[in-house]
């Protein structure tokens, strides 16, 4: 799978919910970096980390992938995105869109996420 199929996986996976899905996508080692939260380092942090996420909103995001660039077994993209989230504690809807910057490992031949920082680019007054 291409780093851009990995990315549309990501996309499909953050919409729908689905914490399997994204961690299939995620290397052995993986790190999240949220905005405004410490970094969760290791699949069971990250894991827990999609199931606080999914808890609190759902996402319907559009990813635009602007870069990518491979070197060797490593790739980095940086992607935006833009939708609408729903916050599930207030039941109202807010636009959402941040810039995001992932890298790539390439593991037993397929691309998977290794490092994933994000930051809003739609503040909440």
């Amino acid at each position: 799978m291409s780093v851009e199929a990995v990315l549309k996986a990501y996309e499909r996976a953050l919409n729908t919910n689905d914490i399997e899905a994204i961690l299939t996508l995620y290397g052995q080692s993986p790190v999240f970096m949220p905005q405004h939260g410490a970094a969760l380092v290791g699949r069971e942090a990250v894991r827990a980390g999609y199931r606080q996420v999914f808890d609190t909103i759902k996402l319907s995001v559009e990813f635009k992938i602007h870069e990518v660039e491979v070197l060797d077994d490593t790739a980095w993209a940086r992607t935006s995105s833009a939708g609408r989230t729903r916050i599930l504690s207030a039941g109202i809807e807010v636009a959402e869109g941040n810039n995001e910057l992932f890298i790539f490992k390439r593991e037993n031949g397929e691309w998977r996420i290794h490092r994933y920082l994000f930051s809003t680019n739609q503040p909440r007054a």
